[in-house]
């Protein structure tokens, strides 16, 4: 039978890996990318984690608490910037984490809301990131961090309060914050993106959840054309900024205004200002299927 019980749960997942599988072929990638999750893992285990799941080039660890969740975190970013294999073939790690109640099951897997809150704190993380909910850093004192603002999560009604914590052990200019803030006006939540595709007007919030753009019907915006992907790119809100994350196989373009056009594939890119997104092909080839973006 299952117990629930509270947890730290987290998502290191290695930033970098497609590009090291095209540049380095199948074999040498793998085994570059086991090597790394190797030393993840023992960096875990020295506090007091233990990992519950390897999913490709990501670990879901589980701690007994939000301080040694944070102090792993923060070990295993450390270990890869310094490490002269990651800095030779470009890889970085994005972690996010959350403590709340869990169920465990007797295999030693682990589910629940908290398991939910955590991936989704993965997803918010860039390279060199690690992201959690201010819940998750009350208390702890050690450890600095600053405000992200607020971001929705499936299953919540309300919006979580979310920090990033600053792992660099020199981190000039940096604003350091040593307790939980409340994030309600943190700046840039007033910050609104406005698209526009064949007509239909979009307005996201940074309260708004991710915007799904693919082929498929179930999309938040639907392009329906044979070079895009089922489930082609996301636009959503992250730590300030609105981020385009690319998840396709014929990559997006686009332009921000006053810029050349850029291709973008399986990575991210902040949208600033005003411009126009391609989805599968370049610009000039796309005809009426742009999505236009302001960001007022």
């Amino acid at each position: 039978m299952p117990t629930s019980q509270p947890l730290t749960l987290m998502f290191a997942d290695v930033s970098g890996s497609t590009r090291l599988f095209e540049q380095r072929g199948d074999v040498e990638a793998r085994t570059l990318i086991a090597g790394l999750l190797e030393a993840l893992t023992a960096i875990c285990r020295r506090h007091q984690g233990r990992v519950v799941k390897t999913i490709g080039d990501e670990i879901m660890c589980v701690y007994p608490g939000g301080r040694e969740g944070v102090d792993a975190a923060v070990a295993m970013q450390r270990h890869v910037a310094a490490d002269p294999t990651c800095i030779a073939n470009h890889l970085a790690i994005r972690i996010g984490l959350h403590h709340g109640e869990c169920l465990l099951e007797d295999d030693g897997d682990v589910y629940g809301d908290a398991v939910n809150t955590a991936a989704r704190m993965a997803k918010l993380a860039g390279r060199e990131q690690i992201v959690t909910t201010a819940s998750t850093v009350a208390g702890i004192r050690h450890q600095p961090f600053r405000s992200l603002g607020t971001t929705q999560v499936a299953g919540k009604l309300q919006a979580l309060e979310i920090v990033d914590i600053i792992w660099q052990e020199n981190p000039a200019g940096m604003t350091m914050v040593q307790s939980a803030l409340s994030l309600g006006n943190a700046p840039g939540l007033d910050q609104r993106l406005l698209l526009e595709y064949r007509g239909r007007a979009i307005e996201l919030s940074p309260a708004s959840p991710p915007l799904t753009l693919g082929r498929e019907a179930g999309n938040g915006l639907v392009v329906d054309l044979d070079c895009v992907s089922r489930s082609h790119a996301v636009i959503e809100f992250q730590r300030g900024h609105w981020v385009l994350t690319d998840r396709s196989t014929n990559g997006s373009y686009f332009r921000i205004e006053g810029d050349e056009e850029q291709r973008l594939h399986r990575d991210e890119t902040k949208l600033r200002r005003s411009g126009v997104i391609s989805l599968g092909r370049g610009i000039a080839a796309s005809g009426d299927a742009l999505i236009y973006f302001r960001c007022p």
